[in-house]
């Protein structure tokens, strides 16, 4: 079958099938899903199948398992149907009321425990059709090529140099703090630059080898390095430990604050002057002029500018 052939068969339903079948790995669940009876999504299913002269779905047990063909269609055909979505969406007019769009944020939790949580109940109260994710940071750090393939629609973060090629937009900033047990000795007699570096320190898991967090890339800068004993990719888990040990948390003072009131904790000033933390949310070209995008980055803004009076 010749390439145009083969395009002309194709439309944006089959695709729609394709995608909710593939990811759902079952047709009836798939016609539940889709608003469809489930001989119509088998028939759609079989066209795809001659079209793509591969089976997609296979019995394995009771259940179904895409081929390894269907798993290589499953993120083009996720592209193709967030592209469509954006192409007529802006087009008509962007209503948060009535949007069935999904909305991709890809943030850590070593911000304020409470704003992705108020971002998400936000979106949710405006657009309630609407499907959001939250993405972790990407391990590779390659923010602008999942921003550019529609992977994500924001990323959220702190850098102390953002990237250059991206859109950004500050969100706050936050003076860096450090966090320890009610029972650590620098409660009671306080701390040099030297005590601070030598004793036991807890930081968040690279997210790629050889990466560091902005504590650790200043502290580079001025030819010093802390003793860091401990490591965990949960940033929400951290203050736990500190209060069950002598470990030393440094972050943003809100997000200890947010956590001081319910644990045996203190938060102490660090004995180094470090410049203060500043989040950003970053967004692609692609998306700059979109009105849902537009709508989302607003929606972030007013989150984090509610921090404060939490």
């Amino acid at each position: 079958m010749r390439d145009q052939d083969l395009f002309d068969k194709i439309d944006l339903h089959l695709i729609r099938v394709l995608h909710t079948v593939l990811t759902e790995r079952s047709v009836s669940r798939a016609a539940v899903r889709l608003g469809m009876h489930q001989p119509q999504v088998s028939a759609a299913l079989r066209r795809l199948r001659e079209l793509a002269g591969d089976p997609l779905l296979v019995r394995s047990g009771t259940g179904m398992v895409p081929t390894d063909a269907a798993l290589r269609m499953v993120e083009p055909s996720a592209r193709i149907l967030r592209a469509a979505e954006s192409l007529f969406s802006d087009a008509r007019g962007f209503d948060p009321a009535t949007t069935a769009q999904t909305f991709r944020v890809a943030a850590s939790d070593y911000l304020d425990p409470q704003f992705l949580p108020a971002l998400v109940a936000d979106v949710k109260a405006q657009a309630p059709h609407a499907g959001i994710e939250i993405h972790p940071l990407s391990p590779d750090g390659h923010y602008s090529e999942r921003l550019a393939q529609g992977e994500v629609d924001v990323v959220i973060g702190n850098w102390l140099q953002p990237p250059g090629d991206l859109h950004r937009a500050e969100l706050f900033t936050d003076p860096v703090a450090c966090l320890v047990g009610r029972d650590h000795p620098a409660v009671r007699r306080g701390w040099s630059a030297d005590d601070w570096l030598a004793a036991e320190h807890v930081a968040p898991t690279p997210l790629h080898p050889g990466a560091r967090g902005v504590i650790d890339e200043h502290l580079e800068s001025l030819g010093l390095a802390r003793n860091i004993t401990a490591r965990c990719a949960h940033f929400g888990l951290i203050p736990a430990m500190v209060a069950a040990s002598l470990l030393v948390m440094t972050t943003g003072r809100q997000f200890c604050e947010r956590y001081a009131g319910g644990l045996p904790l203190a938060i102490l000033p660090p004995p180094i002057d470090f410049p203060p933390l500043t989040y950003y949310q970053l967004w692609h070209e692609r998306s700059h002029a979109s009105a849902a995008a537009r709508w989302l980055r607003a929606r972030i803004k007013a989150a984090a500018g509610q921090l404060r009076t939490a």
